[in-house]
């Protein structure tokens, strides 16, 4: 092997350091191990460069917008350089719109306040609850779960087809599945939005801390993502794109930062001017931190390269799949079949196991921590489990109502942190409690399976 060689895949192969990367676990059969967090897409750990980067700023913390002190301006500069540090990572037009929200749900639920009245609003049953549900004010269309890329295209085509041609339209779709971890065809289904006049918002919650996101390759109006989920805590998310239906929208929050003047009339009421920059939707004092630590993930990603970035991931995915699939009562869940490009996000069921047994079993026995249930992605999990009712009086199992099945399933998910040993360790794990069953006995405690004491 070449030195350059050798030095391209020892880039492939290490992680980026994470927070929590040393953090031991006791384990109910005694002793501690390092804990294995694989639970990514739920809120992924922390990068180290973020929280240096942070704990470098704190002691500089300042009042946004607000002062005119040294560090009432220094921490507005960090904001504003903040915006547009997530605006280049993003690669928005020039005339786009960054607001820094709460998270992905907060972005998609502004978005919804923003619309145009009488608008149509077009989603998949397979969205993540952000985006399936802040749409109630809206004329909804829930579009039946594709099986290939290709039928998704032409199920929205066909939606888009039948609507009103004259009023507005959106599309909402994501990434990158939450619980299949597929890619979705994101340019091609805004290219279908555009022909029948819609507009497109991509729900890149699971995909930008995977993949590049560029608002001007894939066509989409705008997208939204959260901090948590991009290596960045402190409860900090992004909606970025076109600015003219933020602008005509009132404010998604009425107070101070997003007027520009307020004015008592005679009458004894007040008249408002609002801004019509990314302030007019970002009322309150803002969470400096949490957009710097965007900024920061965002520098810290882009550095790495996302190249490199993906390969890796890609090598941990296959190392699952192909682990997985050497246990015959493992199945793994999918829309769009074996050979669909993916992120580091997958979920499965286990033949015999109710999948809050065998994630309790997981945690305590070996110190991984997966998630199990429904994902926030109810219609997509119960479409593709279906088939497969899990029995309510297994421990663990969630509520059922009457006449209907008890479903659940495991989602294993990691990214640039995971290293090698935590997959390994997952998938022999998985292996061992198939063949042998668990050591410990559990109980149902508030709808949680946990270990029995």
């Amino acid at each position: 092997m070449s030195v350059s060689t050798a030095a391209a895949t020892q880039t492939i192969c290490a992680p980026l350091p994470v927070l929590g990367r040393d953090v031991t676990v006791p384990l109910v059969t005694g002793g501690e191990v390092g804990y294995a967090a694989l639970d990514y897409a739920a809120s992924a750990p922390a990068l180290q460069r973020v929280w240096d980067d942070v704990a470098a700023y704190a002691p500089y913390y300042g009042s946004v917008h607000r002062g005119a002190g040294y560090l009432s301006q220094l921490s507005t500069d960090l904001f504003e350089n903040a915006r547009r540090t997530v605006t280049e990572f993003l690669d928005c037009r020039a005339d786009d719109q960054l607001v820094f929200t709460r998270s992905t749900t907060d972005s998609l639920n502004l978005l919804a306040a923003a619309l145009p009245a009488d608008c149509q609003v077009f989603v998949f049953e397979t969205e993540h609850h952000a985006s399936l549900l802040p749409w109630k004010d809206a004329r909804v269309t829930y579009l039946d779960a594709p099986r290939t890329p290709r039928q998704a295209v032409a199920t929205l085509e066909s939606a888009l087809a039948g609507r009103d041609p004259h009023g507005p339209a959106l599309v909402c779709v994501t990434g990158a599945s939450n619980v299949t971890g597929e890619l979705w065809p994101v340019r091609e289904l805004a290219a279908a939005a555009h022909a029948h006049g819609a507009r497109i918002v991509l729900d890149a919650a699971q995909l930008a801390p995977h993949h590049p996101v560029s608002v001007r390759d894939l066509d989409v109006d705008w997208v939204a993502f959260s901090g948590h989920k991009l290596y960045a805590p402190f409860g900090s998310g992004v909606l970025a794109g076109r600015a003219d239906w933020l602008r005509a929208a009132e404010p998604y929050l009425a107070g101070g930062g997003a007027s520009r003047k307020v004015t008592r009339r005679q009458d004894g009421g007040v008249d408002v001017e609002w801004h019509e920059s990314a302030a007019r939707h970002e009322a309150g004092s803002p969470n400096v931190i949490g957009a710097y630590s965007i900024a920061s993930a965002c520098k810290a990603l882009a550095e790495a390269g996302f190249d490199t970035l993906v390969a890796r991931e890609q090598h941990l995915v296959e190392k699952v799949r192909t682990g997985l699939a050497d246990v015959p009562e493992v199945r793994i869940l999918s829309l769009f079949g074996d050979d669909a490009p993916r992120v580091g996000v997958i979920s499965f069921v286990v033949e015999g196991w109710n999948s809050s047994h065998f994630a309790a079993a997981l945690s305590a026995e070996y110190g991984i921590g997966v998630r199990d249930g429904l994902f926030c992605a109810h219609p997509l999990v119960r479409t593709l489990l279906g088939s497969d009712p899990q029995s309510q009086g297994e421990c663990g199992a969630p509520e059922a109502a009457p006449g209907e099945k008890s479903l659940n399933a495991i989602r294993v998910s990691f990214g640039a942190g995971t290293p090698d040993e935590h997959v390994d360790r997952f998938v022999a794990a998985v292996r061992e409690l198939v063949t042998e069953g668990a050591t410990w006995t559990y109980r149902t405690e508030d709808g949680r399976c946990v270990p029995a004491v």
